[in-house]
């Protein structure tokens, strides 16, 4: 039996992808956020909830876009062209939000100047992510084997929508994170917050997929058409249950289960791409299979990822179950 690596490694980037969103997802949540809690105990126990975990959950980011440099050269080669601004501001997001993450504690005295630098990093890296990922699926002009559009074709009102509606979700990451983690007052801020996140991160949800099936007719096709709707047909169905469940657990006061339904809504969210762009990975024309590398390239990386994506998984998984109880009144777990 043969192994289709370019379907191996796209499952791979896939779950690399979800991981970092879903985890740098709540930390990034917390910090657009960030200024709508109190200065003192409520924001450091807010960034306290995160810190023992947030700077290795930016591991699947690098394990994400290494993957697709050296599985889909290709593809790697026309989206960062098609979405360097895109890139450079996300990274710089990223670069302030974990300077002033570092800092605001070691420089007392400047803590506003690095509260400012923690909540706009995190909103620029959000929205960027989302727009990137709106410039992705609304596809990307290619002549040959290059980028043939210019430096503004990121830039529609389909992505700005995708942009606002990541940060949304991440929003609501964020405070469901903080429900479940905190207490007392704190934590019913945090649940007043989700409960808007929610109902706006529905909203978006459903307006970019009606958007996607007018945004080209091959995802029209692909959830509206049979036998492809009986496929896709679940995905809304579920996601509709996970948001009431998520209202309802929020309603009711419980706290693990809005941050489950929270995970649960982005799965069905990253399925949905999957069902509108398969099996493209530059959209409209650019399969997984016109953009993978050579065969044996990709078995020697399988080893190298058979090896540390276990090792990845561990450490991640012994990190939050050490960290697994909740940040009290003074910061502390």
């Amino acid at each position: 039996m043969t192994l289709d690596l370019p379907l191996i490694w796209a499952f791979l980037i896939a779950f690399s992808v979800f991981m970092y969103v879903v985890m740098d997802g709540f930390d990034l949540g917390i910090g657009v956020l960030f200024p709508t809690f109190a200065v003192g105990q409520e924001r450091d126990a807010a960034m306290n909830s995160i810190a023992p975990v947030w700077d290795g959950n930016e591991t699947w980011l690098v394990l994400g876009g290494g993957g697709l440099f050296a599985a889909f050269p290709l593809a790697y080669a026309i989206v960062l062209p098609a979405t360097y601004p895109l890139i450079i501001a996300m990274l710089l997001g990223l670069v302030f939000r974990g300077v002033a993450f570092e800092f605001r504690w070691r420089d007392p005295g400047h803590r506003a100047f690095w509260d400012i630098a923690f909540a706009g990093g995190s909103l620029v890296a959000a929205l960027a992510q989302g727009m990137i990922l709106g410039a992705l699926l609304q596809g990307i002009a290619v002549e040959g084997r290059s980028y043939a559009g210019s430096w503004w074709d990121w830039l529609t009102p389909y992505t700005l929508l995708t942009g606002v509606g990541t940060v949304a979700g991440y929003a609501l990451l964020g405070s469901t994170w903080l429900v479940w983690k905190l207490e007392g007052a704190a934590q019913d801020h945090a649940r007043r917050l989700a409960v808007r996140a929610a109902w706006l991160t529905i909203a978006l949800m459903a307006a970019v997929s009606l958007y996607n099936v007018v945004l080209r007719p091959e995802y029209a096709e692909r959830w509206l058409a049979m036998p492809d709707l009986l496929y896709a047909a679940p995905i809304p169905l579920v996601s509709g249950a996970l948001a009431l469940l998520l209202l309802r657990g929020l309603a009711q006061g419980r706290e693990a289960a809005p941050f489950a339904c929270s995970l649960g809504l982005f799965l069905t969210g990253m399925a949905g791409l999957g069902v509108t762009i398969f099996p493209n990975i530059v959209p409209p024309d650019v399969t997984i299979w016109d953009a993978a590398a050579p065969a044996r390239s990709q078995q020697f990386m399988l080893v190298g990822v058979a090896i540390t994506m276990p090792l990845i998984l561990a450490y991640t998984a012994w990190a939050y179950w050490v960290f697994r109880g909740k940040v009290d009144a003074d910061g502390y777990h």
